[in-house]
């Protein structure tokens, strides 16, 4: 089921991108361009078939001392499963966020193509800076194409949940909608989107400095898993460690329960190289919600500090992160 889902996803007929946006009747129907860097985790095909503008981050594998670089722009099934194959096998990744040169090149492309308005999807300002460069960037491209105009939306968020605000931002656009009122819409939706991140590796937040060694290696021992999410700043906050990836998914449901999806109903599952818990999870929701998730397997820039294994689901919902989080947990 899962390959079948991921081969209808991989094999989208779309256009290659540079004819897309150079279509110009194409243009004049469009009020603006929808934009991402590559920590959204959509799909080659679809960013291609939806139209959305993409600049890839770049990433590095360790091991031995040979380190060998990559794009975070995978168009194939096996190359996501290859990444997480060589991080099990002991290779290290590292990332590096999208530097200012990166964005000048990425919105020239845009502005000598002839966009005047676009929104901008970036990591979440939680995660990285990258928000204060976007806005630099764009400033300083004000100065050559006056005409070209960028908003930059820090999704708070990344992965799945920026993804899911990426494609509401083209979907505005297809409805007609202006950019001023997509940004604005979307500057609201942001703080709705809820996620219940499970990582199946507790050193992998090691790490990231999130935990001690010793709670790292106790916790592998004893199957404890980590419940993450987002909250309203856009940063990742542990808020509770249970023992077993079920009752995880349980906690997800009551989630879910405290927190519905709003008349969207999207609904999304992510997962890095653990199919069979991902279609678990999957049927769990739509078993609850009558509504068939989403399921993709994540990006290596994001994958590479959730680590092989984990399962995650995202929604967006009719109350905020904050109001959800004080259902559980003392905030």
């Amino acid at each position: 089921m899962w390959k079948k889902f991921h081969r209808q996803i991989f094999d989208i007929n779309a256009k290659k991108w540079y004819n897309i946006f150079k279509d110009g009747e194409m243009r004049k129907m469009k009020m603006f361009d929808v934009s991402s860097d590559s920590t959204c985790d959509l799909y080659k095909a679809e960013r291609e078939n939806r139209q959305i503008w993409f600049t890839p981050l770049t990433f590095t594998m360790e091991k031995d001392g040979r380190v060998d670089e990559a794009l975070d722009d995978f168009s194939t099934e096996e190359e996501y499963v290859r990444f997480y194959q060589r991080i099990a096998e002991g290779e290290f990744p590292r990332t590096a966020k999208l530097n200012y040169d990166a964005h000048i090149a990425h919105f020239t492309k845009m502005a000598e193509t002839g966009v005047k308005e676009v929104i901008h999807f970036m990591i979440s300002s939680g995660l990285a800076n990258t928000i204060d460069i976007t806005r630099q960037a764009a400033e300083d491209m004000r100065k050559k194409y006056p005409d070209f105009h960028v908003y930059p939306l820090d999704p708070l968020t990344a992965t799945v949940g920026q993804g899911m605000l990426v494609r509401l931002a083209a979907d505005c656009r297809d409805k007609g909608w202006t950019a001023e009122q997509t940004y604005q819409y979307l500057m609201d939706v942001r703080h709705r989107v809820q996620h219940c991140i499970i990582p199946n590796d507790l050193f992998y937040l090691k790490r990231g400095g999130r935990i001690t060694m010793t709670s790292a290696v106790v916790g592998t021992v004893l199957n404890i898993k980590p419940v993450i999410v987002f909250d309203d700043e856009g940063k990742l906050q542990v808020v509770e460690k249970i023992k077993g990836m079920k009752k995880c998914f349980a906690r997800a449901l009551e989630y879910l329960d405290k927190a519905s999806m709003d008349e969207m109903n999207y609904l999304v599952v992510v997962h890095t190289n653990n199919p069979k818990g991902a279609e678990e999870l999957a049927d769990l929701l739509e078993k609850k919600t009558g509504v068939k998730p989403i399921v993709s397997i994540m990006g290596p820039v994001i994958g590479a500090h959730v680590g092989p294994g984990s399962v995650s689901c995202g929604w967006i919902s009719t109350k905020t992160r904050t109001e959800l989080l004080s259902e559980f947990y003392e905030l």
